[in-house]
């Protein structure tokens, strides 16, 4: 798959077959799904022989290269035809923890309204919220840095879907959390600190109980060293006649 003559091949025929399939209708039929569905298929009888949930992971993760050129094909030129293999993997590249990747397919599969295999019971837009927001506060929670931008554009693609209250809170919360570890203690940003207290207040507006509270107080104390290090304005009184 490192030929680049091979990978050209198959984005182009992806992208030609996307293109010939009308809205709502399904890709099966077009060689260049079949495939790439025979090829998942085999993948997921080797899914099944590993019993680790991690050692599923690293191996989507080693997998999952192969099938760029028929993502970029399809996202390039698709008209919203079904297509089972692209919703898989997308949710293969969350697993995998390629969460950018998952929201560029599933900005298309959002806009296009494709559905979701039986096995998934949240929308795809709850889908799409609640595990970029749970792999963000898990690296979070062990000290690490999760990539704002990811977390901004989960929110942007999937502001106008429906969802319970306590994923969407979750998805503030990790931005929230993102945002405040930005921040540099010894040069405060106000405009930052306040796009975080806004990410943190709506997440405990929408479930209470998210754990956003102590990083809202953070913020808010923050917010305090910031007004008072700001210069005070001289006053400008008018000046008293003689």
């Amino acid at each position: 798959m490192t030929n680049p003559c091979r990978r050209h091949f198959q984005r182009v025929t992806a992208a030609v077959a996307a293109a010939a399939v009308a809205p709502s209708v399904s890709m099966a039929g077009m060689n260049a799904y079949e495939q790439q569905l025979q090829q998942l298929n085999q993948v997921r009888r080797r899914l099944k022989q590993v019993q680790s949930e991690q050692g599923k992971a690293e191996l989507k993760r080693t997998l999952i290269p192969a099938y760029a050129p028929y993502i970029e094909g399809v996202l390039f030129a698709g008209n919203g035809a079904q297509d089972d293999v692209l919703t898989t993997l997308m949710v293969w590249c969350i697993d995998a923890g390629f969460f950018a990747n998952a929201l560029d397919i599933g900005a298309y599969v959002l806009k296009h309204n494709l559905k979701m295999p039986d096995r998934f019971a949240r929308t795809t837009g709850c889908l799409l919220a609640e595990e970029v927001a749970n792999g963000a506060l898990k690296v979070q929670k062990a000290g690490g840095d999760f990539p704002l931008y990811v977390l901004e554009q989960a929110q942007t693609i999937t502001d106008a879907h429906d969802m319970p209250d306590e994923a969407r809170a979750k998805l503030h919360l990790a931005t929230g959390k993102a945002m405040l570890g930005m921040v540099d203690e010894q040069q405060l940003d106000g405009e930052l600190l306040e796009r975080a207290k806004t990410q943190l207040a709506k997440a405990i507006d929408l479930h209470g109980s998210c754990g956003g509270k102590k990083d809202l107080e953070r913020v808010d104390r923050f917010l305090k060293k910031y007004a008072e290090s700001k210069p005070t304005e001289p006053s400008t009184g008018t000046p008293t006649a003689n």
